[in-house]
């Protein structure tokens, strides 16, 4: 391989490195955009339940409890992947720093 060819290599390696690092910090934001979400959901849901008489909260109990277990387990999905993430984003930093090196030596 070339000294150019060798150069572009590490080049376009780094664009992605560095483009991957942008996508998993979206991807946190988004991560936590959804938790908000979920959070503002269930404040809302409970507090609609709560202004209900109480001769009328006991139908909407039943359905109420399901959807808000469902999104405990939405929310248990999303913070799990949240954790993930952090280490996915110093990894992908360590990678971008690694690759800009190997930019630098090839340069000369």
């Amino acid at each position: 391989m070339s000294a150019r060819s060798e150069r572009d290599a590490a080049y376009f390696t780094l664009l992605r490195a560095r483009e991957e690092h942008a996508d998993l910090l979206t991807y946190r934001e988004l991560l936590d955009e959804e938790l908000r979400r979920l959070d503002g959901f269930v404040a809302d849901t409970r507090a609609m339940s709560e202004r209900l008489p109480a001769r009328l909260r006991k139908p909407v109990e039943q359905t109420t409890r399901q959807m808000l277990e469902a999104v405990g387990r939405r929310r248990s999905v999303v913070e799990d992947e949240r954790r993930k993430v952090e280490q996915r984003l110093v990894d992908a930093q360590d990678f971008v720093e690694e690759c800009e090196a190997d930019v630098a030596r090839l340069r000369g």
